[in-house]
């Protein structure tokens, strides 16, 4: 059970309050859902989220890359692509070779690159940079996320704990608020006990007149679990069937070369994010009520033998993110549903003595959808007017975040971010 348990990864996670403890969704059977998604289901036009977080600073200048920049050849003489190597993208730059599945969506204007992404005062520590990136507190350490403040605005009613969900078993701070949280949904199979240890937990989600708050709050987020169990479990279930047990593929996923992913569908085969991704498009299928999604991957903290290491996870990349857009965007909900990449910094311009890249600042961001105005937005930074080193940021994060919240979400960003943020064009 404690894989499930919010209250666990929220304390962890140094978000703090016990308000943001807070779940207050009931307990609802799969059938109940499905027969509100089938009656009430979740409007066309309501925009759905999905945030993938690339952990460990992926080096932005080897992804969208400037590969004809005398600079970067100079900065970096083993590590750098060769302009014949990058995909072209126009402007000078190309994407990394491995990143063919994402090249076929820009190039059919699918794919916005949002360049220079940073923050002022950046910060090089991992963990300190994700926290600004994830609760969108530059200047203060924050103790809600971004999301999570999103939440807490949203009615409270039974689809509460189902309206933000992470795939995976640690909620990310992003999606703790200050009166509730969203949930994390472990993959593989997702399913609480049974028989008397059951009956007894779920007792312990029931609500009582005479409960203190703290007791309260323990009890709402227990009652969550059971919200969230009874709403996911089949469609994990299937999922694990479908991989032979092993919760490996989901439900309704084309098999590899086949289907609407198509060739992408083959290229994403095995591919730990491309199983997320599978799970966040049979839930969008299935008219699950979730407006926010938030997958990730690890292992982007290239400081040594950078190539290699990450030519291979950006190929898990654009192929998941290709397979993923090529199947919803054959659906119903194609134009509902836009994809927000990010990590948490970039790295240094120059290369370290171990053929890596240390931790720098400003990375680009990709926006992938139906919806979005595809191309470029926001100035590529220099490679030659540096601070210390590191590139200079011309884009504030806040102001994608501002975006996402406006035209995706129908939500004042100014209440969500502390203050008005610029919005871009790329929605």
């Amino acid at each position: 059970m404690d894989t499930l348990t919010r209250r666990r990864f929220l304390l962890a996670s140094g978000v703090t309050g016990a308000t943001a403890l807070a779940g207050g969704a009931a307990a609802l059977a799969w059938s109940d859902l499905h027969k509100a998604a089938a009656a009430d289901p979740l409007p066309p036009g309501e925009g759905i989220v999905v945030l993938l977080t690339l952990y460990g600073g992926n080096d932005g200048l080897n992804t969208l890359v400037p590969a004809t920049d005398g600079a970067y050849q100079k900065a970096r003489p083993d590590l750098a692509y060769q302009p014949h190597e990058v995909l072209d993208v126009g402007d000078a730059l190309g994407l990394n070779p491995a990143m063919t599945a994402l090249h076929d969506l820009w190039r059919g204007g699918k794919v916005a690159i949002v360049r220079g992404v940073g923050y002022p005062r950046p910060n090089h520590s991992h963990f300190v940079s994700m926290d600004i990136w994830q609760t969108a507190s530059p200047s203060e350490p924050g103790t809600s996320g971004w999301l999570g403040r999103w939440l807490d605005a949203q009615p409270d009613d039974r689809m509460r704990a189902l309206r933000a969900v992470s795939l995976g078993g640690v909620l990310p701070p992003l999606l703790a608020g200050t009166k509730t949280a969203g949930s994390a949904l472990p993959l593989g199979r997702f399913a609480l006990p049974r028989g008397t240890t059951g009956s007894a937990l779920k007792a312990l989600g029931a609500s009582s007149a005479q409960d203190c708050p703290n007791a309260a709050y323990a009890a709402r987020d227990t009652a969550d679990l059971f919200t969230v169990s009874a709403a996911f479990s089949p469609i994990l279930a299937d999922a694990s069937t479908a991989a032979g047990g092993d919760g490996n593929a989901s439900p309704g996923a084309a098999k590899p070369g086949t289907g609407p992913g198509g060739k992408n569908a083959k290229r994403a085969a095995g591919n730990a994010l491309a199983r997320q991704l599978d799970i966040v498009a049979a839930c969008i299928e299935s008219s699950v009520p979730t407006r926010v999604y938030a997958v990730s991957l690890g292992g982007f903290d290239t400081h040594s033998a950078e190539k290699g290491t990450q030519s291979a996870l950006l190929k898990q990349v654009s192929d998941a993110i290709g397979a993923f857009q090529q199947r919803i965007g054959a659906g119903a909900r194609g134009k509902d549903v836009v994809l927000v990449a990010y990590s948490e910094f970039g790295r240094r311009v120059a290369a370290n003595a171990n053929d890596g890249t240390d931790h720098g600042t400003a990375g680009p961001v990709f926006v992938v959808g139906e919806s979005v105005r595809g191309g470029f937005v926001g100035e590529q930074p220099s490679l030659t007017d540096l601070d210390n080193g590191d590139l200079k940021f011309h884009t504030d994060f806040r102001s994608v975040y501002a975006t996402v919240l406006d035209r995706v979400l129908g939500t004042d960003p100014a209440s969500v971010l502390g203050g008005p943020f610029p919005a871009l064009s790329f929605l």
